[in-house]
């Protein structure tokens, strides 16, 4: 059982714990993700490690309801558990493994949206402790539903916060301010963008526009984060991949985000993943060929 150290909800419908997981805690790196389930027959939840901390064997994850599972979650406070919590999963930012002197003459970009500001987080962080400072945009539709601005601030080299209808900080979507930011002197070496899909398509279509090198998460389409049911399954430079194992993060100027977004608009129904089953044959998921379940 992994205990629950700390629960708080940060905003309406998300919620942040302190989970204490201390192998988990020991090995993981931004841009990887956990598996927890409530029970032993609870359904399995894919969540980006949003913090993690080595000495106290501790690993923040954030929540958001979106179903029946996530609703129960919800509901756990200080001192219940998890029966569940397993990782890291999915492979770590590419940005670790650069060295620090490299990464200290780039200029980086981060672009939050909504949740995505959990996962953008932990890599912000990192460059931080290893003295590398990044731009920060955090866009939410409106203030309410803005999170981890306090803990951001202390991390980002400059934050930005944008809202859609202007209730706080510069007013727009997110692509408004990085062509400001464009507009106004700023050069950019890489651009790293997680949020909804709908987000990330826009970001990457404009910095392929500004000649922007730029990754993306594709952690929003991931359910089961082992491969196995086919629900992460996209395309990157006309290859088949999987967000859970092969990622969650790629090349954003090469993925098709169409595809994708359709793709998981079809997976929600059972008559759709019947389909898409019919349609990808052995290839559905993780390649095995066992699509039975």
């Amino acid at each position: 059982m992994y205990k629950i150290l700390e629960a708080k909800e940060l905003t309406t419908n998300i919620f942040e714990m302190v989970v204490e997981a201390k192998r988990v805690a020991k090995s993981c790196q931004p841009g990887q993700f956990i598996i927890v389930r409530m029970d032993g027959e609870g359904e399995r939840i894919p969540l980006t490690i949003c913090d993690y901390d080595r000495e106290k064997g501790t690993v923040t994850i954030v929540v958001q309801v979106v179903g029946a599972e996530t609703q129960r979650m919800s509901q756990l406070k200080a001192g219940d558990s998890f029966h569940d919590f397993v990782g890291p999963l999915g492979c770590p930012s590419e940005l670790v493994d650069e060295d620090s002197d490299s990464l200290k003459k780039k200029n980086i970009l981060f672009v939050a949206g909504g949740l995505g500001t959990a996962p953008v987080y932990p890599q912000v962080k990192w460059l931080h402790e290893n003295g590398v400072d990044a731009d920060v945009i955090v866009g939410a539709k409106t203030k309410d539903l803005l999170i981890m601005e306090e803990e951001m601030k202390a991390v980002a080299g400059n934050l930005y916060i944008t809202t859609d209808d202007g209730s706080y900080g510069r007013s727009g979507m997110v692509t408004q301010t990085i062509q400001e930011l464009v507009d106004e002197g700023k050069k950019y070496d890489v651009c790293i963008a997680i949020g909804p899909m709908i987000m990330m398509k826009f970001v990457c279509k404009l910095t392929k526009e500004l000649n922007i090198p730029t990754i993306v998460s594709m952690n929003p389409i991931m359910v089961d984060g082992t491969g196995m049911c086919g629900a992460c399954r996209i395309t990157v430079d006309g290859e088949v991949k999987f967000a859970c194992v092969d990622g969650p993060e790629f090349d954003g100027h090469k993925v098709d985000f169409d595809q994708a977004m359709k793709r998981q608009q079809m997976y929600k129904t059972e008559e759709g993943r019947a389909f898409l089953k019919a349609k990808e044959g052995d290839t559905h998921h993780g390649g095995c060929g066992n699509c039975a379940d």
